[in-house]
């Protein structure tokens, strides 16, 4: 199987490439930036509620919640990218099987 490129495999109403795991670093730089923008509104609530709910937020509501958020998302991505791989794994498997017959 030929490799396409990304608007080959984008357009492929075959479904025979795959668009994710082209663009799946992008995704998971597109989650850091969601979970730092989520942490900086938590932050910003925080003080704009209280001074102490502020700190609080800041030192250790948000890296939590920035942590967690990026580890749930790397998990997800990750379990992704595997399906994607046995598909592939499984693709090739059955092309060598072919071209034994």
């Amino acid at each position: 199987m030929e490799e396409k490129g990304f608007f080959g495999s984008l357009f492929d109403f075959s479904f025979t490439a795959f668009v994710t795991s082209k663009i799946i670093r992008f995704l998971y730089g597109l989650s850091i930036v969601a979970a730092g923008l989520g942490s900086l509104f938590l932050i910003a609530r925080g003080f704009n509620a209280s001074g102490g709910a502020g700190v609080l937020m800041l030192f250790i509501v948000a890296p939590l919640y920035f942590l967690l958020s990026v580890l749930f998302s790397r998990v997800l991505l990750e379990i992704v990218i595997v399906i994607f791989r046995i598909s592939e794994n499984i693709a090739e498997i059955a092309q060598q099987g072919r071209a034994v017959r």
